[in-house]
């Protein structure tokens, strides 16, 4: 019996699924992380320009390389495990090491990436981050070490994951330019669920960055909007003045549309990435689990007093620009009907007047009509005349009594021969 047969991306799809499994990372351990993007263009880079950038690094530890065209790596690099992802826009390296630095956050963890390799990457660092994890045996340990390592203003700080672990942050950038994660995992906290925790930390963060590009995005496109909107207003504003030529408003009109939907083309994908982003970082904090440690801060109130009005303001720029795009569509509308309005005004005035000069025509017509069976009559009485003077001699009748009856023959002969003639013509 012959198999059915499969779908030629049925494997492929399903190995999508597996084919980024979180790290294992064990308590005492370390991670370094760093996400690069072009600064323009970013999801059209050229990507095997950064599994070449990938392929170096490997080289340099002596490292197996990637599939071709792979966009995810797994593997060791000298006493490391480097985890590589291609995303949309941008790429990720996570270094994971065993133990920690006697000093915190030192970021001599970060020096496993080449500087000079640092600086040929095809793109710019859009976050890093230093994570460290701490067995957990007492919450009491937790206090004096968070206070010395976060800002206190920042500080947030959540169980997760029913109380297996405990992470902080402050989201802000250390003097070498690195943020900072701690995790504290009990001991009965198993590898694979730190890893998870970690990963979830870092793309947090990642995601967080990438989103808050739209907010770059809306105060940059701020002063333009602005000037946009206050020429639309008095555009509108100054439709209803009769002085006003309605061509001329129209073409400004116009002008201003085509200005607001050239910035729509130019930021639709970075609000829709904002938005996607945005869910993606709430998504990752409600998965935690979180639980407030000891009355503090957790992870997903810090993003509602600081991220989430961010995240507002590019939600409702990109809604006062739709806007505004509909309100010129409109005021275009609107005047477009008005020009017509106008000018069906001003046909309606040229057809009277066409039709008045029609009736002068045709009065004229008929008086020129009138005039000509005169001037007809009286050439062919002539020549009737002439036909008729043989009878005058030959009867003796005076040429006066001849004219007299002919003359109603005549004209009435020449009146039937032009009617018909007009007749015809029809």
């Amino acid at each position: 019996m012959t198999p059915i047969e499969d779908h030629p991306l049925r494997y492929s799809l399903v190995n999508e699924l597996h084919a980024r499994p979180f790290p294992s990372m064990k308590a005492p351990g370390r991670a370094a992380y760093l996400a690069i993007k072009p600064a323009q263009n970013a999801a059209e880079r050229d990507r095997d320009a950064e599994r070449a950038h990938l392929i170096d690094l490997l080289d340099r530890f002596g490292a197996s390389h990637p599939q071709p065209g792979a966009t995810h790596y797994f593997g060791q690099i000298g006493k490391y495990m480097l985890k590589w992802e291609s995303h949309t826009e941008f790429v990720t390296y996570t270094i994971i090491g065993d133990g920690v630095a006697e000093r915190p956050f030192d970021a001599a963890t970060f020096e496993v990436f080449p500087q000079d390799w640092l600086n040929a990457a095809p793109g710019t660092r859009i976050t890093s981050a230093l994570i460290r994890v701490e067995p957990l045996i007492d919450d009491r340990q937790i206090e004096p070490k968070i206070e010395d390592w976060f800002v206190p203003e920042s500080l947030a700080i959540s169980r997760v994951l029913e109380d297996e672990l405990v992470i902080a942050s402050d989201f802000r950038i250390d003097p070498k330019g690195h943020m900072r994660f701690a995790i504290f995992a009990r001991p009965e906290t198993g590898e694979r669920r730190i890893g998870r925790v970690m990963q979830r930390l870092c793309e947090i963060e990642t995601y967080k960055s990438m989103s808050m590009l739209g907010l770059a995005r809306v105060r940059d496109m701020g002063p333009t909007m602005n000037q946009l909107e206050d020429r639309l207003t008095k555009l509108v504003q100054g439709m209803a003045d009769e002085a006003i030529q309605p061509a001329e408003t129209l073409h400004q009109l116009l002008e201003v549309s085509a200005q607001l939907e050239g910035l729509i083309a130019r930021s639709s994908f970075r609000f829709g990435a904002t938005t996607a982003y945005e869910l993606i970082v709430n998504q990752r904090i409600e998965v935690l689990r979180e639980e407030r440690f000891e009355g503090r801060q957790t992870f997903a109130e810090f993003m509602l007093r600081r991220y989430d009005p961010a995240m507002r303001t590019v939600k409702s720029s990109e809604v006062r620009l739709k806007a505004m795009s509909d309100r010129a569509i409109r005021a275009g509308d609107l005047l477009r009907t008005r020009v017509d309005v106008e000018r069906s005004a001003q046909n309606q005035a040229l057809l009277t007047s066409m039709d008045r000069r029609s009736d002068l025509q045709l009065r004229l017509q008929k008086t020129v009509e009138g005039l000509s069976v005169v001037a007809i009559s009286y050439y062919a009485l002539n020549l009737v005349l002439y036909m008729l003077g043989p009878i005058e001699k030959a009867f003796d009748i005076p040429k006066y009594y001849i004219a007299a009856a002919a003359t109603p023959l005549v004209v009435l002969a020449v009146w039937l021969m032009l009617r018909r003639i007009h007749k015809h013509m029809e």
